[in-house]
């Protein structure tokens, strides 16, 4: 059973390295991916997921121990997704469960063990939904460490450049994580999440699978679009 979710964005400028100069202007999201993190710690899981938007399609796994890296920002940064283990993983962490992985280290979590979900970009809601109920049903206690961005789309030099939507959008997916509304955001319209190029879109519909009949409650952490892009962190506890 889920008993615990925090949800954070996944940009690799997160890692001070990969920033470079520009580092602080995020350390206030930092500081609150520290503060999420440590209610998932609060939560005594048997099982951390973490579950991330991934350049595969559909729904593929990631052990614990799984290595990641940095090395294509141009930086010799290394990750790996909890501790090491005799596992021999087939495949790389994508960009944001590497950053997911680099969050956990800098904390670090020792509270239980890490398994990893990359989810593809075009995953349906109804399968987002299934695959999270199958998440909460892994152990008797299980949290969910969600990785993804809201649009890409609030101002002109934003990647996606200026899209009117784009705020309207954020301003409800901030709102739903916010309360834990677990109908919207299993509403959410996932061509227009695809259009506002919002890579968190799968990963919240997860959640909202694994939080059926939870009972949690919401807090909304941050808020911000500093690049032109969403930057969401809330908690369900």
């Amino acid at each position: 059973m889920l008993v615990a979710a925090a949800v954070l964005p996944c940009p690799p400028l997160l890692v001070p390295e990969v920033a470079a100069g520009a580092a602080p202007e995020l350390d206030p999201a930092r500081a609150a991916c520290t503060d999420a993190l440590g209610v998932l710690a609060a939560a005594r899981p048997d099982v951390l997921v973490v579950v991330g938007p991934d350049e595969r399609t559909g729904l593929t796994r990631y052990p614990q121990g799984t290595p990641g890296s940095f090395r294509g920002f141009g930086v010799g940064v290394d990750v790996r997704l909890g501790p090491a283990t005799d596992t021999v993983p087939g495949r790389p962490l994508p960009s944001s469960l590497a950053v997911a992985a680099w969050l956990l280290d800098r904390t670090g979590w020792a509270d239980a063990p890490v398994e990893g979900v990359g989810t593809g970009a075009a995953l349906p809601p109804e399968r987002c939904a299934e695959a999270g109920r199958d998440i909460a049903a892994r152990a008797g206690r299980v949290a969910l460490l969600v990785m993804g961005d809201a649009s890409a789309c609030r101002t002109v030099k934003a990647p996606g450049y200026l899209d009117e939507r784009a705020a309207p959008f954020d301003a409800e997916v901030a709102r739903a994580l916010g309360a834990a509304d677990l109908a919207a955001v299993a509403s959410l319209d996932a061509g227009l999440a695809h259009e506002l190029q919002a890579s968190g879109r799968a990963p919240w519909q997860v959640l909202a699978g694994a939080a059926e009949g939870a009972g949690l409650s919401g807090s909304l952490l941050y808020d911000d679009a500093p690049y032109g892009v969403g930057y969401l962190v809330a908690t369900w506890s």
